[in-house]
């Protein structure tokens, strides 16, 4: 039997913060909040100009597929929905991150993994300087340089894969199409995706890797084994994070796809848009009810883009608890 006087009293930790630290914690507390808080009155501020819209149309102006303002001196007569225009956003970001994705992934591998080390502090900043290039450039570069590619790309991918709907285009007209959009969207999101992807393999468990070639394994091995299953986290947060610069991009959008209120599966066919660019496209003249209806089609994309940030919190926490 055990003598009480030799059983180890629990010793009760206490932590202290220096003067430093408690500043330091108050800050970011205080920058966190206040974030927090801008959200918030973005989020009611575009509800409270958009009410109306909403209270006149209720669900039929997320799922309709006209734009038609009316007599500008009678809002009974106006018939306004983002239905097609929300449908062009999914479109062109699905699209985006099926080309990026991937392309991002043997990017980052490729960097960590098989580059000469001079080699990788040429690609890092290469990365990091095409993912500050502003959104207009990417949009004018499209549409001059990128735009007679697609096209050419287009007649015979509708040519090949015409018996598959979405790149079947009845009408031949081909050119401003989502798949364009689609595919500089790509462009932009990939030095985004990259980068996270590149930092979450670089941290991939060390004596894992080494206990993988120790017992016979390849780079590749090691790499699919490894490093790939221990990043999927980190991928996925990567990859919403680009999804949610796709769904909100702008100008881009507005100079390589024709904006037409028709929701357009043939991704090859020139017609689509997206609620960020018929923002951009009405704002300029639109009436005081319009411009009430562009302030609740962007409270929706601010709701869709916190969805998907959800989303990928939600994802990222789920594969962390697995592994």
């Amino acid at each position: 039997m055990i003598q009480d006087d030799l059983v180890p009293q629990h010793r009760k930790l206490v932590s202290s913060y220096t003067l430093v630290d408690r500043i330091f914690r108050r800050v970011i507390t205080t920058g966190g909040l206040f974030s927090l808080v801008i959200l918030g009155l973005i989020g009611a501020f575009l509800l409270y100009r958009g009410f109306e819209i909403f209270s006149d149309f209720g669900f039929s102006f997320i799922t309709g597929e006209v734009w038609n303002i009316g007599d500008p001196m009678d809002t009974s007569t106006a018939v306004l929905g983002i239905g097609a225009m929300l449908m062009g956003s999914v479109i062109t970001s699905v699209i985006a991150i099926v080309i990026a994705v991937p392309c991002a992934i043997a990017v980052a591998l490729f960097i960590e993994y098989y580059s000469p080390k001079r080699l990788r502090l040429i690609l890092t900043a290469v990365l990091d300087l095409v993912a500050a290039i502003p959104s207009v450039i990417f949009g004018i570069w499209g549409y001059a340089v990128l735009l007679p590619i697609i096209e050419d790309w287009s007649v015979p991918l509708e040519r090949w894969l015409d018996f598959i709907p979405i790149f079947s285009v009845p009408s031949g007209i081909f050119g401003r199409s989502p798949f364009l959009a689609g595919v500089l969207l790509a462009l932009m999101v990939i030095p985004i995706v990259t980068s996270v992807a590149r930092e979450v393999y670089s941290q991939a468990p060390r004596d894992l890797i080494d206990a993988s070639y120790a017992l016979g394994g390849t780079r590749w091995g090691a790499i699919r084994n490894v490093v790939i299953p221990f990043g999927r986290s980190g991928l996925v947060g990567g990859a919403m994070l680009g999804l949610g610069r796709a769904l909100g991009e702008t100008v881009a959008v507005y100079l390589t796809l024709n904006l037409v209120f028709d929701i357009n599966f043939r991704i090859l066919g020139s017609a689509g848009g997206n609620v960020a660019s018929l923002i951009a496209t009405k704002f300029g003249e639109a009436t005081e009810y319009e411009l009430k209806a562009l302030m609740a089609a962007g409270l929706v994309l601010f709701l869709v883009t916190l969805l998907v940030n959800f989303m990928a919190s939600f994802i990222v926490n789920r594969s962390r608890k697995i592994l």
